[in-house]
Order: C-alpha cells, then structure tokens, then sequence
C-alpha cells in the first residue's frame, strides 16, 4: 500500500490539512500533535430494488410510495320500465271498440264490436299475446298495441259499428219541420222526429248495387203490418211505404246476418220491437226523408 506522510513542521501548528483520497487508500489527517489521526469515511448507503438493481426504482417513483391506480366503476344496466296498461277487462269506450275491430281485422275476435272488454276480448288479446311472444295478461299494453296496430288498419265506421249503434248523422234540413221519418245512409239510421226532436232511432240497412234505395223527400202512402212481398215472395212486417215498392220494414234477416246481407231497395229494420213501435206512431202522410 502507498501512503503519505506529512512531517512536523510541515505545516502551521494547529491547522488540519485534509488529503485527497488516493485509490485504494484510506486517507489520514495530520494535527498539530505531529501523529497522523485516520479519517473515517461513512459508507453510502444504497437502497436495493425488488428487482436487485441498486439506486431508484424503475418507475421513477420514489421509494416506498404505492403507486395509485384510478378505475372507473362498471354502471350497472338500467332497466327497462315496464309496459303502460291502456285498457283493461271492465272498461268502455271508443278505444276498446276499436281495440275489438282491428283484433276483428286478423281473426283473432269474431264478435261485432261492443266497446265493452268482455271476457271475448280478454281471451282474443291473450291469444293475440301469446302468438307474438308477449307476456299472456289479457290487458292492452303499450307493447301489446304497438303490435296490434303495426300488423293491422284504421279501422272503418261501419267495421266499428258492424253490429249497429253508429250515432245518427246531423239530421237533413228536410227532417227539422214536422214527422219525419229521417233516414240517414251515411250513419245507416233511422230517427224518427217530430217538430225537430229525435223521439228514437234505430239500425237500418239498404239496398244493393243493383238495387239501391232511393234518396230524397216521400210521404207514406201505405201501412202494412203483415205484408207478404208478391215479387220476392218475402215477409215485409210492419211495412210503411213511401216509393213505389220500397218501404221500412222490419228484416229477419237483417237481424240474422247484419250488415252481411242487403235489400232490394227496403229499409230495412233490425230491432223488432222498435219498428213495431214506430209502426204504431206514424200515420200516412208523414214524411220520408231518405239522404246520404
């Protein structure tokens, strides 16, 4: 080993000289006592990383701070609300008869429209349901009637009414003044008027294509309350008639089959009881009004 020596007098009484470290030698100071004293060196000390690599951390983060890690929560699925009832068995109105008309339209409700949700209609909307994978409730949904009305039309005024009860057109003019008897193609109904008030009213159908009821203002000219018709060989009760051979009759057959079926140019009447009370109210000469 090389060293360095530093002899008394070298130097000024008290002073401390400090020498430079030579490579692989400890260094020494010399004090005013002339004996060289060693200097100690601390050691300096390195910090080991997991991975065995001395100094910093690879991250470059200090030593002994976890490194924080920021994930955001996964949102859990909304769900869906649940379908709005619209109708349900119980209620009536214009809805439910529309409801039993376009049902009506696929085969799925045979009946003529009610306006009333019966349990016809419960069982016709739970099939309808089932057919389409939808839950077998029996009520009209939201869901339930979007379907409904993607796979059918609007319906008509006489599909709606197939059975009857279509409220009474606006009365002509010519129905204002006196007995009449006013009759409306458009709303297939008969109201029999005094002075301008609806004393009743009633279904009625008309004639076919080929044979069509006329329009315009009559008088009755004839009662006939079993009247036979000679030409078609048909029963005609309580006719009243007011055109040549065309009168207000009641029709077995329209009670029967509906609006499936047509005259011969007759009125005819579905509701025996109601004609039969009309034919007891009006005298000859009162008035026909028949229009569209």
């Amino acid at each position: 080993m090389t060293g360095v020596i530093v002899r008394r007098g070298a130097v000024a009484v008290g002073a401390v000289v400090t020498v430079a470290l030579v490579a692989g030698c400890k260094a020494q100071a010399v004090d005013s006592g002339g004996e060289a004293q060693p200097v100690r060196i601390s050691p300096t000390k390195t910090k080991t990383n997991p991975d065995g690599r001395n100094g910093a951390s690879g991250t470059g983060k200090p030593e002994g701070k976890p490194e924080r890690t920021t994930s955001k929560p996964i949102p859990k699925p909304i769900p869906k609300p649940a379908p709005k009832t619209l109708l349900a068995p119980g209620q009536r109105g214009g809805q439910v008869r529309e409801l039993q008309a376009r049902l009506r339209q696929i085969a799925w409700f045979f009946e003529n429209p009610s306006a009333t949700y019966g349990s016809v209609t419960t069982a016709a909307v739970k099939g309808f349901q089932g057919k389409r994978g939808l839950p077998r409730t029996g009520t009209t949904d939201t869901v339930t009637w979007q379907k409904l009305v993607g796979m059918t039309r609007e319906p008509t005024k006489y599909e709606l009414y197939s059975g009857g009860g279509i409220p009474a057109s606006k009365p002509d003019k010519r129905c204002l003044t006196g007995r009449v008897l006013c009759i409306s193609k458009a709303s297939r109904t008969l109201t029999w008027m005094i002075d301008g008030k609806a004393v009743s009213t009633m279904d009625v159908r008309f004639g076919s294509q080929y044979t069509p009821t006329r329009d315009g203002a009559f008088t009755v000219f004839w009662k006939s309350r079993h009247h036979v018709s000679t030409l078609y060989d048909t029963a005609m009760p309580y006719a009243m008639f007011f055109s040549g051979g065309q009168a207000v009759h009641y029709s077995s057959d329209f009670a029967a089959t509906g609006y499936n079926g047509a005259s011969h140019g007759c009125v005819n009447v579905r509701d025996e009881k109601k004609i039969a009370s009309l034919f007891a109210q009006v005298k000859k000469g009162d008035k026909v009004v028949v229009y569209k």
